[in-house]
């Protein structure tokens, strides 16, 4: 199976981070906790917040795992 890709789309006006899978628009995340639970709905299972952070799976734009408000 081939690896998917994980965008983690900079802050929004309101807070919030956009998140992708594959091209698949997954919702707002405003925390890693969101984060993990919309990439587990996706199938992305078992992956915990030192996953996220570090994961070359997920490609962080306009910031990193720290950053949620704009």
């Amino acid at each position: 199976m081939a690896e998917r890709r994980v965008i983690v789309f900079p802050p929004g006006e309101g807070g919030g981070r956009r998140v992708q899978v594959d091209s698949e628009t997954l919702g707002t995340a405003h925390s890693l906790h969101d984060l993990s639970v919309f990439l587990e709905r996706a199938g992305l299972e078992g992956l915990d917040v030192v996953d996220l952070v570090n994961s070359p799976l997920i490609e962080w734009l306009g910031g990193g795992p720290e950053v949620w408000e704009h």
